[in-house]
């Protein structure tokens, strides 16, 4: 039986709302990938702050001649014959020349950038490493805020989040620590449609809905 707190904690949670919306948006890229790419030839990924539990519900790994490289902060120790973890900036990817990869792909990442001036240096650099892309990100003005799972947090002051999130169980059904609060409450900036666009002036957009409103937007050129 599925609890409520299951319902509301995050998508590494196989019950939660979030990991429901992450299998659909996964089903949606895999159609818009195997259109684009002949499985027999060699595919280089790169995924920009990506985890490889994401990657164990994709068909993707299986695939004989693909290689998935996730790019994080902190090295995540993850070594199989397809995917690899490699320590690195997404705004900034020296190590990798133009065009390096034929697909740069990132879930939820680009609103963790702090300001609109990072976020505008990583999808530079997607851009410029990557042939193809898909760049997914919680939309500004869905009325849930993806990460607190609370209503219209992100017009909230960030001193009220704070109390919110630390003195009460609102946020998810849990008592965030101080550290975290601030944490989040600082890197988190939410793009809107209009703002993908300038970012991926080239992109189409994909909207992720839930009863008529656009919880996520992803701006991709597949």
């Amino acid at each position: 039986m599925i609890s409520i707190s299951d319902l509301f904690a995050s998508s590494d949670n196989s019950n939660s709302l979030g990991a429901k919306f992450r299998q659909k948006r996964l089903a949606n890229f895999e159609s818009l990938f195997f259109k684009n790419f002949d499985k027999t030839q060699p595919i280089r990924i790169l995924d920009v702050g990506g985890t490889d539990y994401f990657w164990k519900e994709s068909s993707l790994p299986k695939l004989p001649n693909i290689e998935i490289t996730l790019l994080n902060l902190v090295n995540q120790h993850i070594c199989t014959d397809t995917i690899k973890g490699r320590v690195g900036d997404g705004t900034n990817m020296p190590e990798y020349a133009d065009n390096h990869f034929d697909l740069v792909f990132s879930n939820s990442v680009i609103e963790h950038l702090y300001n609109w001036e990072n976020q505008q240096k990583m999808a530079n650099e997607i851009l410029r490493v990557g042939k193809k892309y898909y760049i997914q990100t919680p939309n500004k003005h869905f009325p849930i805020e993806a990460h607190y799972a609370l209503p219209f947090a992100q017009n909230l002051p960030k001193s009220w989040m704070e109390f919110i999130l630390t003195k009460t169980r609102l946020s998810r059904l849990k008592k965030w620590s101080v550290e975290d609060a601030k944490q989040y409450l600082d890197e988190i900036r939410l793009l809107d449609e209009k703002e993908m666009k300038i970012l991926f002036p080239d992109c189409q957009i994909y909207k992720e809905n839930w009863v008529g409103m656009t919880k996520s937007i992803t701006a991709h050129n597949l």
